[in-house]
């Protein structure tokens, strides 16, 4: 029977990070093993309950993107098997949730594309008639399909901080213009891809954050989750309509419950019904069976 794991224990190795879902312990110096557990976050606030089984989604949906989109970039997947370090019982426990990745140097921002306006995007636009500064035309909808997808960064905040939108000339002052052009450039074509893909199998991809690292030799490669449930807004497209919140195949619905209730966004988040929780982990099931499934 399967159990959630809201947080992991590897005692026989060392703990590099705990971060909003995922548990990060060091291998050797070139590898590192990442445990995704069943922890969610809304508004960078990390919620008190697991949502069960999500972990494996994650890294299974993760580990298919990255399998389409390497002929595009690397990414940090390695040959490395979780049998060689982990003991019978602890492969038992944690199941789906274990990757092994390659040690890269991470850079300071998040990748965004937007190819559908919605969230913080529709609430810029509304104020200014852009989202991060990038001109729309007037008159557009909440949902509505931008013209063009949009590549839209922000920096990294530290733990229960907020990530702040930025600029994509501040990308170039942080990580230099070749490589701020490479970022954008990729985001933008694993988007579009991606996008096309899943609309053929009945999901609309509204917008999805990308994050990269480099190896030694600058390579830039592909890292952390990609087009995942929690990194994605998925929308079923029997069910979209412009000038309103499309339901969601993510973790959205959350975010619409807690919109709901009288809570700051600060650490402790609300206790969340046991229905909500469950509504939640079947959204996540079928995102997973309906773009995985051949």
């Amino acid at each position: 029977m399967i159990q959630s794991i809201f947080e992991s224990n590897l005692s026989q190795l060392a703990l590099i990070h705990r971060g909003k879902v995922r548990d990060i312990y060091h291998l050797d110096d070139d590898h590192m093993l990442i445990v995704a557990s069943d922890r969610l976050s809304a508004f960078d606030v990390i919620l008190s309950q697991a949502i069960l089984g999500k972990g494996g989604v994650l890294t299974r949906v993760a580990n298919f993107w990255f399998d389409k989109t390497q002929s595009l970039i690397p990414n940090h997947l390695s040959n490395f098997d979780p049998k060689e370090v982990l003991t019978s019982e602890q492969i038992q426990r944690l199941g789906d949730r274990v990757t092994i990745v390659k040690k890269l140097k991470p850079l300071p921002i998040e990748a965004i594309v937007r190819g559908y306006i919605i969230g913080s995007g529709w609430k810029d636009y509304q104020q200014t008639g852009e989202i991060c500064g990038i001109p729309l035309p007037q008159n557009l909808k909440q949902a509505d399909q931008l013209p063009n997808a949009i590549y839209t960064p922000s920096s990294k905040a530290a733990m229960g901080a907020h990530d702040e939108n930025i600029g994509f000339d501040q990308t170039v002052d942080l990580i230099g213009p070749d490589l701020a052009h490479q970022v954008k450039d990729c985001s933008i074509e694993i988007y579009t891809q991606a996008a096309e893909y899943a609309k053929e199998r009945g999901i609309i991809i509204a917008d999805t954050k990308f994050e990269f690292g480099l190896d030694n030799n600058g390579k830039l490669h592909l890292i952390d989750e990609v087009l995942t449930p929690d990194s994605s807004r998925f929308w079923p497209m029997d069910q979209y309509e412009s000038n309103t919140s499309p339901p969601s195949f993510d973790k959205q619905f959350i975010r619409d419950y807690l919109e709901t209730l009288d809570w700051n966004k600060t650490h402790p988040a609300p206790v969340l019904p046991d229905e909500i929780i469950q509504k939640t982990a079947k959204k996540y099931t079928q995102a997973e069976r309906i773009l995985t499934s051949h």
